[in-house]
């Protein structure tokens, strides 16, 4: 007998599905491939990823969700359909499957509908909604239905989510549109303005993973770097210094350690106490550029740790939230939309 439940971590960056029995199914960039005209799809996913920037005038490739939230609905409807029908369990479902999907804390209740309104589109039955560093820090293997305060800071592309829970709900929280996709636009702005060179977005992302820090002096290496002259427009080679990465990303980093002060300094005294006990967990992506944790562990004061599995907390977490839905459903600590 095969399940009628899917979790979707709906990210930014990436959107990753979990089907209930089988686990993580898919992992594909948030890209779809348009013709411009006529506004068909001609590719999403990890294809349409690599039509970024490569593409004649007659295609684009988009990233239908903006910060954590959908930014073009028809495009994301598109995308969800796409992916649901390439897991190929359409003959399996007796019925149109439930949907639990995550999303940023804060959103409106507008771009609520819209996320639900897109996976029911796509062939989703009943749609739960589910506050992205809640199911991080369930997927970090976070007991956060205790009565003891647990504090994750969840780091995707789009957005940073940071939050303190207890009893299986968020107590505080602050919601950042400054994430990975802003340090590898940073880092392009800054080769741009000090090298007077254009870079792709693909070359900046390897110089965050390749070189990057937020650590003044916390690596010391280079990486060379191929991009358009913006003097003469002729293709040239420079190289990049993990202290010019450090710098490019200074700022947005800063807006991330401000957040998460913002969020300690209005948790309730006891859960304060239990987070200088438990540490902060660093989950997604962004968690892991190079000295993220030991820099917030000085700037917070308490310890910080990164997730075994960064990449994966919100889906894992999903996965687990799917495993239990019936039981977690019906004491509502899932919001049905």
């Amino acid at each position: 007998m095969f399940s009628n439940d899917i979790g979707i971590d709906l990210g930014t960056a990436n959107v990753l599905v979990y089907v209930k029995g089988q686990g993580i199914v898919l992992n594909e960039p948030s890209v779809v491939a348009l013709n411009q005209s006529t506004k068909k799809v001609l590719a999403v996913g990890e294809e349409a990823r690599l039509m970024v920037g490569r593409t004649p005038g007659s295609i684009i490739a988009v990233r239908p969700l903006q910060d954590g939230v959908i930014a073009d609905f028809d495009t994301t409807e598109a995308m969800l359909t796409h992916f649901i029908s390439s897991l190929k369990l359409g003959g399996r479902f007796s019925k149109k499957p439930r949907i639990l999907i995550c999303c940023p804390t804060n959103i409106t209740s507008v771009e609520q509908n819209a996320i639900r309104e897109a996976a029911q589109k796509a062939g989703g039955g009943t749609v739960y909604l589910e506050e992205e560093p809640k199911v991080a820090a369930v997927g970090a293997g976070m007991d956060i239905f205790q009565p003891y305060g647990n504090m994750v800071i969840d780091i995707g592309g789009g957005t940073t989510d940071i939050a303190v829970l207890s009893l299986g709900g968020v107590v505080t929280s602050k919601s950042l549109k400054v994430a990975g996709n802003l340090f590898d636009k940073n880092i392009a702005e800054y080769v741009k303005k000090h090298h007077k060179l254009l870079i792709g977005e693909h070359t900046a992302e390897r110089i965050k993973v390749e070189v990057g820090t937020v650590l003044k002096d916390g690596r010391q290496e280079e990486t060379e770097v191929r991009g358009r002259d913006m003097i003469n427009g002729l293709p040239r080679t420079i190289t990049i210094t993990s202290k010019e990465a450090q710098e490019a990303v200074e700022d947005a980093v800063h807006q991330i350690v401000q957040g998460a002060k913002s969020v300690l300094e209005q948790t309730p005294p006891e859960l304060s106490a239990d987070i200088i006990d438990r540490g902060v967990m660093l989950t997604g992506g962004g968690a892991l550029i190079h000295g993220l944790d030991q820099l917030l562990t000085e700037q917070l004061l308490v310890p910080v740790f990164i997730a075994d599995n960064a990449m994966n907390c919100v889906v894992d977490g999903t996965g687990i939230l799917l495993e239990n839905i019936d039981k977690v459903a019906k004491s509502k600590k899932l919001v049905e939309i």
